[in-house]
C-alpha cells in the first residue's frame, strides 16, 4: 500500500488561509502600483522551449531550470525559474515599436534547487522591467519602484545594497581569466574568502596590480564613504572600473533624491545575476532576513539573443519573503439556509440582502441546510426583523446591531 502520497517534495510549499489571501491581496496591490507607475502587465507562460528560456540567462539560472521533453514536438521544455528573460523575449519579439517600454509581471517560478537551507523552491515573484532606456534615471526609477513595493509589503526600512558587475568583469578581463577561472573567482568573491582568492591568484598566475585589486574587492563595502576608498584602492585599475564607480556614485545620488530615508549601502562583491547583468546591480534586505527579498540590475545584452538588443533594467521581489500583512480576510457574516425559509418574500429578501452585502465587499457565508453551522470566525449573522420587514446584520451574541446593518 502506498504511504505518504500526500507529502509535497522537499522545498515545495503551499499557501493556506490566511496567508494565501494576504499574499494575494499584496499581489493585487503591487500590480495596481505598477499600473499607476505606467507599467504594462504581461503574463508569460510557465513553460517554454528550453533554448528560448535559457538564452542569455547565465549559468546559475541554467542549473535552476527544470527540464522535460515535450511529448508533442519532441523538443526540450523548461519550467521558468525566472521571468526577466521572458520579459526580454516579449519586448524583443512579441511587441513592436521603439522607444522606452515598461513591463511588469507577477507569478510563480520553479527552482530545481533551493537557494539556501530553508527557502521555497516555488517563489512567487512580482517584477518590473524597463527596455530601451540606457540612462541611470531608468535604474533609479526601478529602484524607487522596488522600494515602494517593499513598503506595500510592510517593509518600511529596507537596506539597499548597490554593486556593479562591470568592476569584476574589467578585472577578470585584465587578468585574462578563462570561463572556469572566472567562475571560481566569482564564487570566492561571493563568499568574501580572502584565502580562496589568494589560492586562485597563485593557481592562475594573476599579475600585479590586478591581484591586489581582486583582493581589495571583499573589503570595499559599507556606506557612501566606501566609494572614495574604492577610488583610492582601485586608482590604477582599468578604465572600466573607474567608469563603474562613477556610475554607482551617480545612481546613489539619483536614488537618494527619490528615497531620502533609504538605508543605502555598497558592496563591490554584490554580483547578483552575474551571468546576464551588465552594469549596476542591487539587492534589498530586511534586518530580520539574511537573504535578499528583492533584487535587480541592468542587463543590456540579453535582448541580443532574441534578435533585438535593447538597454534594459529591472527588478523582482519574492512575495513569500515579505512580512505578512496585518489586514487579512475579514470575518464572514453568517446567513441562514435559503431552502429552510418557507416564506417566499423573506427568502427573496434574504438573497437580495446577501447579494448587496457581497457587492459592498463583505464576506457572506450562506448555510447549505438547517444542520449547517457557522464557523468559529463568524462574528455576525443575518436575522429577520419582522417589525421592519428586512434582514439585518447582528453580532452572534445578539448584543446589538453591527455597522453592517446600518
Amino acid at each position: 500500500m502506498k504511504q505518504h502520497n500526500w507529502r509535497l517534495p522537499d522545498g515545495v510549499d503551499e499557501l493556506l488561509p490566511p496567508d494565501a489571501w494576504q499574499i494575494e491581496q499584496l499581489r493585487r496591490r503591487i500590480l495596481d502600483t505598477f499600473d499607476r507607475w505606467g507599467y504594462d502587465y504581461v503574463m508569460p507562460p510557465m513553460i517554454e522551449f528550453l533554448d528560448a528560456l535559457l538564452v542569455g540567462s547565465g549559468h546559475d539560472l541554467e542549473l535552476q531550470t527544470f527540464r522535460m521533453v515535450d511529448p508533442y514536438s519532441g523538443r526540450m521544455l523548461g519550467i521558468r525559474a525566472d521571468m526577466t528573460s521572458q520579459a526580454a523575449r516579449i519586448d524583443a519579439n512579441s511587441l513592436q515599436g521603439e522607444g522606452t517600454r515598461r513591463l511588469c509581471y507577477a507569478g510563480s517560478v520553479v527552482h530545481a534547487k533551493p537557494e539556501g537551507v530553508l527557502p521555497s523552491r516555488v517563489p512567487l515573484l512580482a517584477g518590473a522591467e524597463v527596455f530601451g532606456a540606457p540612462s541611470l534615471a531608468a535604474d533609479a526609477e526601478v529602484v524607487a519602484l522596488m522600494v515602494e513595493v517593499l513598503r506595500l509589503g510592510g517593509l518600511d526600512t529596507p537596506v539597499l545594497e548597490l554593486g556593479h558587475v562591470g568592476i569584476f568583469r574589467a578585472l577578470a578581463a585584465e587578468a585574462g581569466l578563462d570561463e572556469g577561472a572566472e567562475r571560481a573567482f566569482f564564487a570566492a568573491l561571493q563568499r568574501k574568502s580572502e584565502p580562496d582568492l589568494r589560492q586562485l591568484i597563485a593557481d592562475t598566475g594573476v599579475a600585479q596590480p590586478t591581484a591586489d585589486h581582486l583582493l581589495a574587492l571583499p573589503t570595499l563595502l559599507g556606506t557612501a564613504d566606501m566609494l572614495s576608498r574604492a577610488g583610492t584602492r582601485l586608482a590604477d585599475a582599468p578604465a572600466g572600473v573607474t567608469e563603474a564607480l562613477a556610475q554607482l556614485e551617480a545612481l546613489a545620488s539619483e536614488v537618494h533624491s527619490r528615497c531620502p530615508q533609504l538605508d543605502l549601502r555598497f558592496d563591490l562583491c554584490e554580483l547578483t545575476g552575474y551571468g546576464y547583468h551588465t552594469g549596476v546591480v542591487f539587492a534589498a534586505y530586511s534586518a530580520h532576513l539574511g537573504r535578499p527579498i528583492a533584487r535587480g540590475g541592468r542587463y543590456d545584452a540579453i535582448g541580443d539573443a532574441y534578435g533585438r538588443a535593447r538597454p534594459a533594467t529591472g527588478f523582482d521581489v519574492n512575495l513569500k519573503r515579505l512580512p505578512r500583512l496585518e489586514n487579512g480576510q475579514r470575518p464572514p457574516i453568517w446567513a441562514p439556509a435559503l431552502a429552510a425559509i418557507e416564506d417566499t418574500h423573506q427568502r427573496r429578501a434574504l438573497w437580495q440582502r446577501i447579494s448587496t452585502l457581497r457587492d459592498q465587499g463583505e464576506r457572506v457565508l450562506c448555510a447549505l441546510d438547517e444542520k449547517d453551522t457557522a464557523p468559529a470566525d463568524c462574528q455576525a449573522e443575518l436575522v429577520w426583523q419582522a417589525p421592519i420587514g428586512e434582514w439585518t446584520v447582528q453580532d452572534l451574541t445578539h448584543q446589538g446591531e453591527s455597522n453592517h446593518g446600518k
